[in-house]
């Protein structure tokens, strides 16, 4: 150990010798972007073999049955590897990358970098019906903050890395590096300057490459548009636009009451088999549900859906109808599966399950306009199955510059750029004027700890409640005299304020103010007649420290228009803030982040 930390020593002299710290930053960020490549390729491929052995050799070998148990073996493995290997359930990626960055100061426990990596491929790959995204996002950032705290980075360049190793996760898994950029600076809304811009595009790039050399050309989605853009087409994109608004609004509602369900099982091992053999059950009779679903996209945008739906259901597909009906089936079983994954102990994310739902409503969309023809002719039905993907991930994950451009590189070009625009756009406003916040945001949105573009409320989640406390005031007791009161507080202190606190517990009882005590305070003959409750009041508003976000400080000084008002930790006193403090700091925060 000794050992260790000397070399790291003897490192950064060097370092600080020959590199500038932009060239450090930039190097680190290409080592992030190698080994978040490296992560997502691991967690691909381990959760395809998986698939493999189990689809292609039990169910394809003997039975399908197999499908109602997978999901409960996957969970029960789950359980075991956080029960006795990681000892701790790993965290949502996502949103609890965006709660590093607001209350952790970008610090992410180093085991997070394995632990979703050996979770979510047990998972997925026993058939729950989850993303590896998230999972692969929290890795590559763990990655990220353990680098920054090995080499003393700073918190805003740490954010950087992060934000570097997120790209580089989802630049790697889809091979779309631009997208992958914009979903790094999109859903977790860092103000990410141009110079940040060189890093970002390093680590993507090195990702991207590092895909390509363990995967080679090999992609999710292999594209072949089967028509171009038309302004005839533009009403069907515009229906299509806000029916992909209203099913996010139904994904995300669905999700959340399903999981707010199993949060109410107060036993994991209940949660775990009651959530197993219901995703099993419903794997069973519908087999596309298994996994990611993007094979079944893949079949979608071929135009073969009976390879996909001939065992949905047990039903015979025979006519357009009875394919539209199935995928119907499929739009709205794929949330409640996704669902029952996460909410049962299974690892998993929310971004394929969106592209997924996307992929299946445009492909049933644009068969329903085909057999109706409402404006007079047919329209493409792989392009409307891409570009409803868009329109899932606009509406469910409020991120629709990323679902644009990712849609628009898997495609390999800009052919359908404007009708992404389309009905990216209008889903986005409709699931956003009825839902405030995407999946990712929205616990953290109600706990107050999330960092949006509003600078202003960015600057208030990343304050330190704890710097701003004041903690040399000189705390009295109700039964002091007068007296009592002016020679050990009054004289000793160059403070106007005192709180009363109980001398035992130290539970805050109420304050002193000087002007309390003006008119008496030299009169003696009042210095043992009268006692410190005689003459004390009520804060006009209490801090608790537990409770309150800096956000709600802000508020109770502008509704109480006070200077000082006392904080306390479950009713026991700690401290006070001032104002005039928290002006301050907020001043100094406002203008680091803005630099």
């Amino acid at each position: 150990m000794k050992i260790g930390k000397r070399k790291l020593v003897k490192f950064l002299s060097w370092k600080s010798k020959h590199l500038t710290n932009h060239q450090f930053i930039l190097i680190l960020c290409a080592i992030i972007g190698i080994v978040s490549g490296i992560m997502a390729v691991f967690i691909k491929k381990f959760t395809l073999l998986i698939q493999h052995i189990l689809q292609n050799g039990l169910v394809a070998s003997y039975h399908r049955a197999f499908y109602f148990f997978f999901p409960t073996i996957g969970f029960l493995i789950v359980f075991f590897i956080i029960k006795y290997l990681i000892k701790k359930r790993p965290e949502p990626g996502i949103p609890y990358t965006l709660y590093a960055i607001s209350r952790l100061k970008g610090l992410i426990p180093p085991k997070q970098m394995y632990a979703s990596l050996i979770t979510a491929p047990f998972t997925v790959g026993f058939g729950g019906s989850a993303g590896l995204e998230g999972p692969m996002v929290i890795s590559g950032a763990s990655f990220s903050s353990y680098i920054s705290k090995l080499f003393h980075i700073n918190q805003s360049e740490r954010m950087l890395l992060i934000a570097c190793a997120c790209s580089a996760t989802m630049a790697a898994m889809f091979k779309a590096p631009v997208a992958a950029i914009v979903f790094a600076i999109e859903v977790f809304s860092l103000d990410l300057t141009l110079l940040s811009l060189l890093p970002l595009m390093a680590s993507s790039l090195l990702a991207v490459l590092t895909s390509y050399f363990f995967l080679g050309n090999e992609i999710l989605m292999p594209i072949n548009l089967d028509g171009e853009f038309t302004l005839s087409d533009v009403p069907y994109y515009v229906l299509l636009g806000g029916l992909t608004g209203l099913i996010s609004i139904y994904f995300c509602t669905a999700y959340q009451r399903i999981i707010s369900y199993f949060e109410e099982i107060d036993s994991y091992l209940k949660r775990l088999f009651f959530g197993g053999l219901m995703l099993g059950l419903v794997i069973f009779f519908i087999p596309p549900l298994y996994g990611e679903g993007f094979e079944v996209m893949n079949t979608l945008i071929s135009g073969n859906p009976k390879d996909v739906l001939q065992n949905a259901f047990n039903w015979e597909v025979e006519g357009a109808w009875s394919i539209i009906v199935l995928m119907m089936g499929l739009v709205l079983f794929k949330v409640v599966a996704m669902a029952t994954t996460v909410g049962a102990g299974g690892v998993g994310g929310v971004f394929s399950p969106a592209l997924f739902t996307g992929g299946i409503l445009g492909n049933l969309f644009a068969r329903i306009a085909n057999q109706l023809e409402i404006f007079g002719h047919s329209v493409p039905l792989a392009s409307f199955t891409l570009v409803a993907m868009a329109g899932l991930v606009a509406g469910v994950l409020h991120a629709p510059l990323t679902a644009i451009f990712l849609i628009a590189e898997l495609t390999g070009g800009y052919t359908l750029f404007i009708p992404l625009m389309i009905v990216a756009s209008v889903s986005f406003a409709l699931s956003k004027y009825y839902i405030k916040h995407s999946l990712y945001t929205k616990r953290l949105a109600l706990e107050g700890n999330l960092i949006t573009h509003d600078k202003d409320q960015k600057v208030l989640t990343l304050m330190d409640i704890e710097s701003v406390i004041e903690k040399n005031l000189i705390p009295v007791t109700a039964q002091m005299t007068l007296g009592e009161l002016i020679d050990n507080a009054v004289i000793k202190s160059n403070r106007n304020v005192f709180p009363v606190v109980h001398p035992s517990t130290k539970i805050l009882e109420g304050l002193i103010l000087l002007d309390n005590i003006r008119t008496i305070m030299f009169k003696h003959e009042f210095y043992e007649i009268v006692k410190v409750k005689d003459v004390m009041q009520s804060p006009p508003d209490i801090i608790r420290l537990e409770k309150d976000k800096m956000a709600d400080i802000m508020n109770k000084f502008q509704k109480t228009n006070a200077w000082n008002l006392p904080v306390v930790k479950e009713g026991v006193y700690v401290g006070f803030i001032s104002k005039s403090k928290l002006l301050t700091a907020y001043r100094k925060n406002l203008i680091y982040f803005s630099t």
